[in-house]
């Protein structure tokens, strides 16, 4: 059917009409988003990159022979069989969507859809191998998969530096225009803007009458009927939907159908914060695309690993800390009387209490001055204890809070089991008291040495986003997720910044 068919079609009413007169009129150029194509090709040619130099090196130097055979089949030049694999690797991370637009530059999925990828693909090899009876050299498998995944993370890790920073300045950025009512509309703002680098920016909303002229900064472009000449008028190349009683099924579509001719992305945004991509499923159902959320829970063998890689890279850990522990233990000592290891009482997972380990970075004593710098900085009733410029705190524990080396004995927390390498930090049962309802829910996993807040501003935060980024991981908890919060933790320690003390 034509697109002049299309629009003959009468419509329901005369948001529908205006939306398909639109239609009828000369499409405007392609958009401007084709800045997520060219990273996109930016990510294929590192891609090759890392995949082709990391085989031939390894066939280079890494083969006691340079010919494959099998029974009943020819003599082969190792670089045909690795060239195989180079090339199916690279289908595969196509077929898997690595590079998908709406994945890549945010998140754990793309990292995921990579080791899947690399999985499949000498999962590939193995069975080939083992029913064609090649005799593979095993090197392949210990070496060059682990490298090769290794690699592939590092290249995408360094490319999302490089797009943040662009972000950042606001440049390879959507330009969003935001549809629906008001309060939707505010809500969908202040979670985008909540994140520079979210990878939009919005340029203005349309509400189903064309008013308040403006919403907070975003100013009102239109009525429900001047949609698409918004679009049009702004450069837009996103349309993110938020919700409203005028767009009926029939407004919904026709609109769709606009944007997809001006391939402007077409965004619908629920009314849900804060919840993780995969636990969001799609489900078609008689026509209506139905969003599935998932609760996830740290229970069975998801509780297994996780208490599993905490004893073993908590151990690792533990080894590689002594001597800079052994270390900050001298000089604590050397500063002036007090105790070395401070122990205090928090508040662990469901609420059982347990004796949290540290250096002791502050005046013996320190304790009974808290309420009194509380009270006056005047935030007693926070749930999160900061006391800014801390006067308790010494010379050597400006340093190691600095870095976090204070934090150290609480390997031996995360051993003896009350504690994890990574979730909300534990509090004192004063702070818990505090608690709104719904923030209890911070105590349904073990405490951790490093969370979510810690590595996403530190000291910069108020109660509330710290709060919510806790709550946030609690939701949404995976152990690719522990991995990415590590690595942060890690570049956190090494340079702090200014949000550390």
């Amino acid at each position: 059917m034509s697109t002049e068919q299309l629009v003959t079609v009468e419509p329901e009413d005369s948001d529908a009409n205006a939306i398909a007169s639109a239609r009828a009129e000369p499409l405007a150029p392609r958009r401007a988003t084709k800045w997520a194509m060219r990273y996109a090709r930016r990510l294929f040619v590192t891609d090759v990159i890392v995949i082709t130099v990391l085989l031939t090196a390894f066939g280079l130097f890494g083969l006691r022979s340079s010919t494959l055979a099998w029974p009943g089949g020819p003599k082969l030049p190792y670089a045909v069989p690795l060239l195989l694999v180079a090339v199916l690797w690279l289908v595969c991370l196509e077929a898997f969507e690595t590079r998908d637009r709406h994945i890549v530059g945010d998140g754990v999925v793309e990292y995921r859809r990579i080791i899947s990828a690399t999985v499949f693909v000498f999962a590939v090899v193995i069975s080939l191998a083992f029913f064609l009876r090649i005799d593979v050299t095993r090197a392949l498998f210990v070496i060059v998969l682990p490298a090769g995944l290794l690699g592939l993370l590092l290249s995408r890790w360094l490319w999302r530096q490089w797009l943040r920073k662009r972000q950042w300045n606001g440049t390879f950025v959507f330009r969003a225009v935001l549809l629906g009512e008001k309060a939707k509309i505010q809500h969908i703002a202040r979670q985008i803007r909540r994140i520079k680098v979210s990878g939009y920016v919005i340029v203005g909303a349309i509400t189903p009458d064309g008013t308040p002229s403006q919403i907070g900064d975003v100013p009102v472009l239109g009525a429900l009927k001047d949609t698409v000449s918004a679009v049009d008028r702004t450069g837009a190349d996103t349309l993110i939907v938020g919700g409203s009683d005028e767009l009926d099924p029939n407004t919904m579509r026709r609109l769709g159908w606009a944007m997809a001719d001006r391939d402007v992305n077409w965004v619908v945004a629920p009314a849900l914060t804060d919840v993780a991509g995969p636990r969001i499923h799609a489900r078609p159902v008689a026509g209506l695309p139905l969003v599935h959320v998932d609760f996830p829970r740290l229970e069975g063998y998801r509780r297994v690993v996780k208490r599993t890689f905490d004893i073993v890279a908590g151990s690792v850990m533990l080894v590689l800390a002594l001597p800079v522990m052994l270390v900050t233990a001298i000089v604590i000592r050397a500063e002036g009387p007090g105790p070395v290891i401070y122990a205090q009482e928090r508040v662990g997972r469901h609420g059982k209490t347990f004796h949290v380990l540290k250096f002791r970075s502050m005046v013996p004593g320190a304790d009974a001055q808290l309420p009194g710098l509380l009270d006056q900085q005047g935030t007693a009733g926070q749930p999160f204890f900061k006391v800014a410029d801390d006067p308790r705190i010494t010379k050597v524990g400006k340093f190691i809070r600095r870095h976090s080396i204070d934090e150290l004995p609480q390997l031996f927390n995360v051993l003896r089991g009350n504690m994890s390498l990574v979730g909300p930090r534990p509090q004192v049962a004063s702070e818990v008291a505090l608690y709104e309802e719904g923030v209890e829910r911070r105590l349904l996993v073990k405490p951790g040495m490093s969370g979510l807040w810690q590595v996403s501003g530190r000291s910069k935060l108020s109660a509330e986003d710290s709060i919510r980024f806790d709550l946030y991981y609690v939701e949404n908890w995976s152990f690719a997720q522990d991995l990415q919060i590590l690595f942060r933790t890690f570049k956190a320690v090494v340079a702090p910044g200014k949000t550390a003390h």
